[in-house]
């Protein structure tokens, strides 16, 4: 039991008719709340909610049959548009799917005295085998990304899915191609099914409030049997219809398709993760560079991109092996060079891309710093800056560089290498100076810190750390 009003003491007296004192409250999340009395001779008395009975209870056996336990207080306060959004979807996808069961049906032969038997299910194990080795192979390229871009996941892996779907019904229009064509979408929803599934389990991780992951699993299942039903039940009468008209049909998919595609977005971008991805890390710190203040997670991850291809154009590899970056041990001085971080930042060798080496004792912060300073060193380094800033230009880093030094004169060779070593010197004492206050902002706008979707690596290295002075 919880007490809802700590500062009650139980002579207080309430405005009842006896004047009875209020002994006790409890309450039941957010939606009950109780009220003991102290009655005649002693006795205690529940005073409940007058609307508590009746509807009131017909609204909670829906509550408890459909959403978590504990609702709303036990998930995240995005739950309830992303479970409305991801409901239209669902129930859209629902009804495309029984048109694209209908073609395949017709395509496979139902309803032609010529058709074979064998010849559908050779059909059908070439589809689902073709699937299987798509699922694998989709897995093991791309499944440890899909954490760390679960909104853009989510969204592409529904967009696979309607063209999966698009596919099987015109299938049957190009009968020489019918085989071919039904496994290529059959390795498309397979590809969905691996990306749908992992990006669905990390949203519910962070829905999941109380760790009580499996309830809102298993919830977030009674919703999507439920909706399916109620598609299944609504395809009974639109299939019908329309099964004697291509152009119908056609009609009919486009209008559930953009229906389908439209609350997918909604779905996805209600969705307010406080954990750091690369994308939500950059328009943070943008936004903390250019306006000096921290975005709180709501308004950053309402800026998020969604499309793949847009976004931060400072990708970060994060946990590479020391030969990426240097090749001769000059080369590793002068990444180490006055640097007291955990991590050791430079450029592929293959790539040219920014790329971290973490020391073994590298904590989710500095991971956190070393994305930091990886964007701000690509700002610093980038021609496209160079011409858009002149508060950060390459030139005003070596005058800067050369007074921290206190030297009159900075001889610089003038070679890109040369000047990128000296760009990674002053953005490590840019970084010295302001990442502490931007971590700080960070806690306190309602970042968590001590975990990240930085797509890390697992290689470690150690090496010795100077020590902050």
């Amino acid at each position: 039991m919880s007490h809802c009003a700590p500062g009650m003491k139980s002579s207080d007296k309430v405005g009842s008719p006896e004047g009875s004192a209020l002994i006790y409250t409890e309450c039941y999340g957010s939606s009950r709340t109780h009220r003991y009395l102290e009655g005649t001779n002693g006795s205690l008395v529940c005073e409940r909610h007058p609307t508590e009975h009746g509807y009131r209870s017909l609204r909670d056996f829906f509550v408890s049959l459909l959403l978590p336990h504990g609702y709303p207080d036990s998930v995240s306060k995005d739950y309830l548009a992303y479970q409305l959004w991801d409901t239209v979807q669902a129930f859209s996808s629902s009804v495309t799917g029984s048109l694209a069961t209908q073609s395949l049906l017709r395509g496979s032969g139902v309803g032609d005295s010529t058709a074979t038997v064998a010849a559908a299910t050779i059909t059908w194990i070439l589809r689902d085998g073709t699937g299987m080795v798509g699922r694998i192979l989709f897995a093991w390229m791309k499944g440890s990304r899909l954490d760390c871009d679960a909104k853009r996941w989510r969204l592409f892996a529904d967009l696979l899915n309607d063209i999966a779907i698009f596919m099987e019904i015109m299938a049957p229009v190009f009968p020489s191609f019918f085989t071919l064509t039904v496994c290529a979408a059959g390795v498309f929803k397979c590809i969905v099914g691996v990306a749908g599934g992992a990006t669905r389990a990390a949203i519910t991780v962070h829905q999941a409030k109380r760790d009580n992951m499996a309830d809102v699993c298993a919830k977030d299942g009674s919703q999507e049997t439920l909706v399916n039903l109620a598609g299944l039940l609504i395809s009974l009468f639109l299939v019908p219809l329309v099964s004697d008209s291509i152009m119908a049909t056609y009609l009919l998919f486009f209008l559930l398709t953009s229906l389908h595609l439209y609350a997918n977005y909604r779905a996805v971008q209600s969705v307010i993760m406080e954990t750091l991805n690369q994308s939500r890390l950059s328009i943070v710190l943008h936004h903390y560079l250019t306006e000096g203040k921290m975005l709180d997670p709501e308004a950053a991850n309402l800026q998020e991109p969604l499309l793949p291809g847009l976004g931060s154009q400072a990708s970060v590899s994060l946990g590479v092996p020391l030969n990426y970056l240097v090749s001769s041990v000059s080369e590793l001085e002068q990444l180490k060079k006055d640097n007291r971080s955990l991590y050791l930042l430079g450029w592929r060798k293959d790539t040219g891309g920014l790329s971290v080496v973490l020391h073994e004792e590298a904590s989710s912060v500095d991971m956190i710093r070393a994305c930091v300073h990886a964007e701000m060193l690509y700002r610093e380094t980038s021609s496209s800056a160079h011409h858009r800033s002149g508060r950060f230009s390459m030139q005003n880093m070596l005058s800067a560089l050369q007074l921290v030094r206190g030297q009159g004169s900075h001889h610089c060779t003038g070679s890109e290498q040369d000047g990128r070593f000296v760009a990674l010197e002053m953005t490590h004492d840019q970084i010295d100076r302001m990442f502490p206050k931007f971590l700080q902002g960070l806690t306190a706008s309602g970042w968590v810190t001590n975990r990240n979707l930085l797509d890390s690596d697992d290689w470690r290295a150690n090496w010795h750390v100077k020590k902050q002075q």
